[in-house]
């Protein structure tokens, strides 16, 4: 069958802006409801539907991210050769996980003495995994994509006691310790991310087809995925290290492992997102072009977004005369994270001065990265 050129498809911009908008809505939820603190909001004894929701909805937002940056990865293996093409995912990947270490971890705490290993380590990592993948063919990159997505939670019964610190960061949330000092907490294990982001890769022929035919393709994986997930979920077979509670009803079944993340999860949210990438190509105008602006500079975004809102929140908090705080106040001092904050539709106020306020700044940035395509900007 004929293919397409390769050319920038506008449905993964878009879907890339808009989760990483919701990603936005987490972390200002994060900061600005008051009870945020104070339990899990997916823990259906304590949380209601409107906070389950509202946190629940951003899971979307890594596993798709990272998938998209495989399929970006692909696309640009259209026109770059694959020494071009590993040795910018390496040296990008590294990029990331050394932006995560400073300038994005001074974001999130305003201090530098507590290293946050995030999504953008994990991201930045699978990057250099699959700066080394590139070298097979997309068929071969497809074939472990699927064995570390849906072999891994094989792995679940091993712990970091057993195999030491190296599998904390390869399968298992786990701290950062200086003898016994806790400096850091690694809470995104990379194995299942580089699977995730492997994927994309591997399914990225799929948006070189033409039109009628990718929307075809992509209809049927995600309605497979989707399937998959109801399957695994109800007969508990496999794929999630906790089993539903059918106590909790719909909460409990939606509740899946992200840290890492399940097949389960994986299947959870990866298919709704494929399903609607067919319909994220009809968008036109104004309907789409925030959240391609969004969606063209999402590391400009991220960065800009963690300095507004954590300065937001600790202007607020100076005026209250309360602590100022910072994400590893959770875990080194918890005795600052106070109830602080307002309801949770006083965050989604805040969330969309966040997105108004960053509107102007991402799409000058998008446009100076399509005037100056190439050197530095290429790896923001």
């Amino acid at each position: 069958m004929e293919q397409a050129p390769p050319n920038r498809v506008a449905s993964i911009d878009i879907l890339r802006g808009i989760v990483i908008a919701l990603m936005a809505l987490d972390h200002v939820r994060e900061y600005f409801h008051a009870p945020a603190t104070g339990f899990d909001p997916l823990d259906f004894e304590q949380t209601n539907p409107a906070l389950y929701a509202t946190r629940w909805v951003t899971h979307f937002c890594a596993p798709v991210f990272a998938f998209l940056a495989g399929t970006s990865a692909f696309l640009q293996s259209q026109r770059k050769t694959k020494a071009g093409l590993s040795r910018f995912l390496a040296t990008r990947g590294l990029m990331l996980v050394v932006l995560e270490m400073t300038l994005i971890g001074f974001g999130w705490s305003f201090r530098f003495d507590f290293l946050f290993m995030g999504v953008i380590w994990s991201l930045g990592v699978s990057m250099i995994a699959l700066s080394a993948l590139v070298w097979l063919p997309w068929r071969a990159v497809l074939a472990i994509a699927v064995l570390i997505v849906a072999g891994h939670n094989l792995l679940d019964p091993l712990s970091a006691e057993d195999l030491g610190p190296l599998w904390g960061v390869l399968h298992e949330q786990s701290p950062i310790l200086v003898g016994d000092n806790l400096v850091g907490f690694f809470l995104y294990p990379v194995l299942p991310w580089i699977g995730v982001m492997a994927l994309g890769f591997g399914l990225g022929p799929i948006f070189t087809l033409p039109g009628p035919y990718r929307r075809r393709v992509l209809l049927l994986i995600g309605a497979i995925l989707v399937a998959l997930f109801v399957i695994l979920r109800v007969t508990g077979v496999y794929g999630d290290p906790f089993p539903w509670n059918r106590e909790g009803g719909i909460m409990t079944f939606l509740s899946t492992a992200k840290y890492p993340p399940s097949l389960q999860f994986v299947c959870m949210t990866l298919g709704p997102a494929l399903i609607l990438l067919p319909f994220l190509e009809q968008l036109r105008g104004r309907w789409a072009q925030p959240w391609i602006t969004f969606g063209a500079v999402p590391f400009f975004f991220y960065v800009t977004h963690i300095y507004l809102a954590h300065a937001l929140n600790a202007g607020v908090r100076v005026a209250m005369m309360e602590p100022i705080f910072g994400i590893a106040d959770q875990f080194q001092r918890p005795e600052r994270v106070s109830a602080f904050g307002y309801s949770l539709a006083g965050a989604y106020l805040v969330w969309l001065f966040v997105l108004t306020a960053l509107y102007i700044p991402c799409r000058w940035f998008a446009r100076l990265k399509r005037e100056k395509p190439g050197g530095l900007l290429s790896y923001l």
